[in-house]
């Protein structure tokens, strides 16, 4: 492998799994941790990565929007905290607001009322730890070819596949088509903004989008989209035991990973639901044949993607089991500066792997 990575075409671009594996790993790192430091190293290594490896497609251009709805959800934590009260206990009073008087069965809510710092610094932690999260999951979005994606599905998920990813290509066509027409306004001399040019832009806009609809229905037709073949019934029962059994041990196995006290239980649940699962997949995909034009190779780029990522979360669940562990969560009572640990930072730096083995977009 040399080491200076080659630009990208259609046979050794980074299959869309990969890059998922490698953000969710950022994702689950991100749950464990509520430092404001870390937290922000977690969103600059997603950031560089995206920077250096996203494309002009459509779907590329997502990254900015997660990035403002993850302040969004940590201003809006923020306020929440701020008029509802926090269970927090705090001695720095900042302000005091009017309480508003609650009837008997509301007791426990309070409206208004003190707000200390250690209540507000409680709320940051914990809304960037959701913010990060989003971000992670915008830089999956936006490296991440959604038609590549639909390749990658078991047979048994086609169809709810082929719906998320018409979905996921709506939006930013509409905005594309939104954004070609003001351009197509502008130089007529007619003007862009205003309510009067966005109802004259959004009829065609429409337009657009059904006859897009109706040419990705026809082509889902040509190509045999919904047929399905015969399937013993003791293959039906065994796939609907297998596919259930395993997503309850992978939404159990999750939840072990995303709490504090379930790493140890967590990984073995998910390892076991995640083959459940895809055994159940497998044979559910035996009833609806089809081929794959060109399928996606997993190359050592690939696996280096994926396993960036996945090391990411191991290293970070490992760290915060350890000495590191108080230093992943910092207390608010008493208010202190949160410090940067050392092994959980360079177990995050190991996310920037892909921004140097992945195929440079040949745009860059």
């Amino acid at each position: 492998m040399r080491l200076r990575a080659p630009e990208a075409h259609r046979s050794n671009a980074v299959p869309a799994g990969a890059w998922w594996l490698w953000a969710l790993g950022l994702a689950v790192a991100a749950s464990r941790t509520t430092n404001p430091l870390l937290l922000g190293l977690v969103v600059g290594v997603a950031g560089y990565v995206v920077a250096a490896r996203r494309t002009d497609a459509p779907w590329a251009r997502s990254y900015g929007a997660f990035l403002k709805l993850g302040l969004a959800v940590l201003v809006v934590r923020v306020l929440f905290s701020t008029l509802l009260g926090s269970p927090v206990p705090g001695t720095h009073v900042l302000v005091t607001l009017p309480e508003v008087p609650l009837p008997e069965w509301a007791r426990g809510v309070r409206i208004g009322g003190r707000v200390t710092a250690e209540q507000l610094v409680f709320a940051l932690y914990d809304g960037a730890k959701l913010a990060a999260m989003l971000v992670c999951v915008g830089a999956a979005n936006a490296l991440a070819d959604p038609a590549r994606l639909l390749k990658s599905l078991p047979g048994a998920l086609y169809e709810a596949g082929v719906a998320v990813v018409v979905a996921m290509t709506f939006a930013p066509n509409l905005v594309a088509d939104v954004a070609r027409l003001r351009t197509a306004r502008r130089l007529r001399g007619r003007p862009a903004g205003g309510v009067r040019a966005v109802l004259q832009i959004g009829l065609p806009v429409l337009e657009g989008a059904l006859e897009r609809s109706v040419a990705v229905a026809a082509s889902m037709d040509a190509r045999g989209y919904g047929r399905t073949a015969a399937v013993p019934p003791a293959v039906r029962h065994t796939t609907t035991a297998l596919t259930l059994g395993g997503l309850l041990g992978v939404c159990a196995g999750t939840y072990g990973l995303f709490a504090v006290e379930g790493a140890g239980y967590g990984v073995p649940l998910l390892a076991g639901g995640a083959a459940a699962a895809l055994a159940g997949l497998w044979l559910g995909g035996r009833r609806t044949p089809r081929t794959r034009y060109r399928p996606d190779r997993w190359g050592p780029r690939a696996w280096l993607v994926a396993g960036a990522g996945i090391a990411v979360a191991a290293l970070v669940v490992w760290a915060s089991a350890g000495p590191a562990g108080d230093a992943l969560r910092p207390g608010v009572t008493p208010l202190a500066a949160p410090r940067l640990p050392l092994w959980p930072a360079l177990s995050v730096l190991v996310g920037l792997l892909p921004a140097f083995v992945a195929p440079v977009p040949k745009d860059r």
